[in-house]
């Protein structure tokens, strides 16, 4: 779990970032903030298109950005977005996350007014399958019917 300031950092990153979201189908902007293995914040805003589902998260900006950057690991992701129910990932982004960090990165939920709830990705995302999967049966996937 990164430490207040980092969490203030990461709020602030996606506050900014979801005030330019594009929602102007779903009105829903929603603003986000990773936090890479070297310490660096990148953020990312949900960007709808008319050809419904083609448009983008905003995890999913931030997670580009974060590897536009040469960041390879999640330590922490925020998620910010308004409304009275919690704004966490969808099972897409669950996905994406676990990609790039392990069960217990942090997954911080906000709204406008601060940090709401935490979880660990493993909470979100019980027994998932990521890259460490991929790994370990590498060996045995030219095996026929294994």
């Amino acid at each position: 779990m990164p430490n207040d300031a980092r969490i203030e950092a990461m709020f602030d990153a996606a506050k900014r970032a979801r005030r330019r979201a594009y929602a102007p189908y779903s009105g829903f902007a929603v603003g986000a903030a990773v936090l890479d293995e070297a310490g660096a914040i990148h953020a990312g805003c949900n960007v709808e298109n008319a050809a419904y589902p083609a448009g983008a998260c905003a995890e999913t900006g931030a997670i580009s950005a974060m590897v536009a950057s040469g960041g390879t690991r999640i330590a922490a992701i925020l998620v910010l977005g308004a409304g009275d129910a919690l704004c966490t990932p969808c099972g897409a982004c669950r996905q994406r996350i676990r990609e790039f960090a392990d069960e217990n990165a942090a997954v911080l939920i906000a709204g406008p007014e601060g940090l709401r709830r935490s979880f660990t990705l493993g909470e979100l995302l019980p027994e998932s399958f990521g890259p460490d999967n991929l790994d370990r049966d590498r060996s045995s996937a030219s095996e026929p019917g294994v």
